[in-house]
């Protein structure tokens, strides 16, 4: 009994080696640029989205909203407080919705680390999150024109922890921040990735995730709910996933799904949304994810 222990946990630490090595490098360069644009740029790329108020640029600030909702290093709790500041500043819901929609799903820190699931993926994340703040955005235009679609009543401007007048130390600082945050979650997801490759079988993943069948979107859209705490710990699994047999497509569903109904970002989202807005917002997700992964199997498994 032992002796198949020890057996089992060798195996187990050699699937998590490989995957360490294969991601530590991603997660350590994501933290080092995450908190050097939360350092360094975070307060100029607000600015520019504020200047963008007094320019009305019109359909194409939509999507240099959604752009610039990528390039925040903020999360949903930090992003709203910010958006409610926008929003007095005179910046229209539509673009708002484009902002926060890409931040939910995408800034600098993530990009890094979904570059070690391989080009065609990365690309895939950087676009779709891009698209969806677009579409969000066109959708208020559209249908909420004239009308108030936030409530950010109560909110003020976010509490800057970056305050250390030693730029390095506040550097170092945000670094620490950062690390304390998402290194958990990273080891968590490298050793959940470990346990499927030993003891899921490879034409299970196929079956389910992989070719261009709009079931394996499904499946790969609905698991993102549950297991999406951390952008970063969910990379080592679709790494193992991908290799398994996944589809382009059903990472991509995951991608959106997961970080769009993280549970710190639905609660985020539900303040100032009220119910009926809400569920309105979980079926954009739903539906946005869906069509998504099935466009991209098209596009990139045909």
């Amino acid at each position: 009994m032992l002796s198949m222990i020890r057996r089992e946990m060798i195996y187990l630490w050699y699937y998590f080696e490989i995957q360490f090595r294969q991601i530590f490098r991603y997660w350590v360069l994501g933290m080092v640029l995450g908190s050097a644009v939360s350092v360094f740029l975070k307060d100029r790329i607000h600015d520019i989205f504020r200047s963008l108020g007094d320019r009305k640029p019109g359909i194409a600030g939509t999507a240099a909203a959604s752009a610039l909702g990528i390039a925040s290093p903020l999360c949903m709790y930090g992003t709203i407080p910010l958006a409610a500041s926008f929003s007095r500043s005179g910046i229209p819901d539509d673009w708002l919705a484009a902002f926060m929609m890409s931040s939910i799903l995408l800034n600098p820190q993530l990009i890094i680390y979904s570059a070690a699931l391989g080009r065609t993926a990365l690309i895939v994340r950087i676009l779709s999150s891009f698209v969806c703040g677009i579409i969000a955005g066109l959708l208020l235009r559209i249908f909420f024109h004239g009308k108030k679609f936030f409530d950010f009543h109560g909110f003020e401007e976010p509490v800057s922890h970056d305050t250390d007048p030693n730029v390095v130390l506040r550097f170092v600082k945000n670094l620490g921040r950062n690390i304390k945050a998402t290194g958990l979650y990273f080891l968590s997801g490298i050793v959940m990735s470990a346990v499927f490759q030993r003891y899921v079988p490879q034409d299970v993943m196929t079956d389910l995730f992989g070719g261009n069948e709009a079931w394996g979107v499904l499946m790969a859209a609905t698991i993102g709910v549950p297991l999406y705490a951390c952008g970063g710990g969910t990379i080592p699994l679709l790494q193992a996933w991908l290799s398994d047999g996944m589809s382009i497509g059903s990472a991509a569903a995951f991608m959106i799904t997961g970080p769009a109904t993280k549970i710190t970002n639905l609660g985020a989202v539900k303040i100032v949304l009220g119910t009926r807005r809400f569920l309105m917002y979980l079926a954009f997700v739903a539906a946005f994810a869906l069509v998504t992964g099935m466009m991209v199997n098209v596009f990139f498994t045909s």
